[in-house]
């Protein structure tokens, strides 16, 4: 790859911060499952002239998420430079054909970290997947969020429901699609070349004298983007309210922990109400005690959790930790109607974070998630009024009155947290969780 250079250097300005950088002049929708994504999508790709990158962990010609596979191969065939990455796990179901009619259309596919026949799941870095769901267009348009490109009734373990299950995405326009597409990129580039962008900043970074630049950088350009590409962000971002928000991920380098901290951070701030919906539940301790401490000091904390479990573990390490968590005044409510996959948190109707990572150790110290922040009063009014909804067709789960288990509940707790720490070591992760 190229050398970096200051200019390059001040568009990723965000990746050398441990912290949400917040830009303003954003617009961001929320879209509900891939009923609304697929539509958005299909349009904005129909509509590229330049490029289009997707990193998307699962992917399925099934259903609605044909149309957006047909946008993209329609978008390569008239000359638009397509780039897809899959993980080659959360992909595997695909068939083999999919691949081959993307590629015949000019998409320039990739597979991020195929399993090798001979060692597999042996390799540690094999357990460390792409778990993103990213999709920008022509520098202007962006998506991110938990929504694969898979049928929202469809699923490749159960097959066809009957009812869609609950997830969302946003769309955004303005600053923030930049660092959501070269995170795309840096994924492509990964899969394809076995480096990224970020490698080559921080080999630049190793130089004297070039820490202190970069600081510089990032005081100067605060994600300054380019003048022509400044004007046409800006007038595509005032069609509607601007909204300051920010671009997070995890990664196994500078990001590791920068979407658990900022959640953490907000959570330690709430004065009123958390609203917090994962499919997968199983924090680190520090993330279970800043809630019960919210939950204490007064705060309504809700959770929103899988009430008909995929995959039947995950339930159950969930479920080891409602006592303590009930103790301290946490309600806990389980979504009823269909397979849950949404990963959304909202605190005091101005903070907001939507995303693809979950709270389990799968999220929080092995796969490379995105989320998109947001601070905007009108925009975590609108999402609270649907995660009403989904609360309102949830069933709480009663308190046990003397919040003890018994035996057999702790016995249940420590074989789950075994099999997470021997998940952990397998992979390679070190530390306790």
């Amino acid at each position: 790859m190229p050398p970096v250079h200051d200019q390059a250097l001040e568009r990723l300005a965000w990746y050398a911060q441990r912290r949400p950088v917040f830009t303003g002049g954003n617009a961001v929708q929320l879209l509900r499952g891939g009923e609304t994504l697929f539509p958005a999508l299909r349009e904005a790709i129909d509509a590229a002239r330049q490029q289009v990158w997707v990193a998307c962990y699962m992917v399925s010609p099934l259903g609605r998420s044909g149309q957006v596979l047909a946008a993209l191969m329609r978008a390569a065939r008239r000359g638009v430079q397509v780039h897809m990455v899959v993980d080659a796990v959360g992909s595997n179901l695909a068939p083999h054909t999919l691949w081959q009619e993307l590629k015949a259309a000019g998409v320039q596919l990739t597979q991020f970290r195929p399993l090798h026949r001979v060692w597999g799941l042996s390799d540690p870095g094999a357990w460390r997947r792409m778990h993103m769901k990213l999709f920008a267009v022509d520098d202007s348009h962006a998506f991110v969020g938990g929504i694969n490109l898979i049928d929202d009734r469809y699923d490749g373990h159960h097959g066809w429901q009957h009812t869609p299950r609950l997830d969302y995405a946003l769309a955004v326009q303005g600053p923030a699609v930049i660092p959501i597409q070269h995170t795309a990129m840096a994924m492509w580039t990964r899969a394809r070349f076995g480096r990224d962008w970020r490698d080559e900043l921080l080999q630049w970074a190793q130089g004297p004298g070039r820490v202190a630049r970069l600081r510089q950088l990032w005081q100067d350009a605060r994600l300054r983007l380019r003048p022509s590409e400044q004007g046409r962000l800006a007038h595509a971002a005032t069609r509607q309210e601007p909204v300051r928000c920010a671009f997070v991920m995890r990664d196994n380098l500078r990001q590791r922990r920068t979407i658990e901290r900022a959640a953490l951070q907000a959570i330690h701030q709430a004065r009123e109400r958390i609203d917090l919906v994962t499919p997968y539940f199983y924090p680190r301790k520090a993330f279970r005690l800043a809630l019960s401490q919210a939950a204490a000091r007064g705060v309504t904390v809700r959770l929103l959790l899988q009430g008909r479990p995929d995959f039947r573990i995950a339930a159950v390490a969930a479920q080891v930790l409602y006592a303590e968590l009930q103790a301290h005044g946490v309600h806990i409510h389980e979504y009823q109607p269909a397979f849950l996959h949404a990963k959304v948190l909202c605190v005091d109707g101005v903070w907001a974070t939507v995303g693809s990572s979950n709270l389990d150790p799968l999220s929080l110290v092995l796969n490379l998630e995105a989320n998109l922040i947001v601070r905007d009063r009108a925009f975590v009014s609108h999402l609270s009024a649907e995660l009403a909804r989904d609360f309102a067709l949830s069933r709480e789960v009663p308190a046990w009155p003397d919040h003890d288990p018994g035996w057999h509940g702790r016995l249940r707790r420590r074989a789950v947290a075994w099999l997470a720490q021997a998940y952990l070591r397998l992979s390679g992760a070190t530390g306790r969780y």
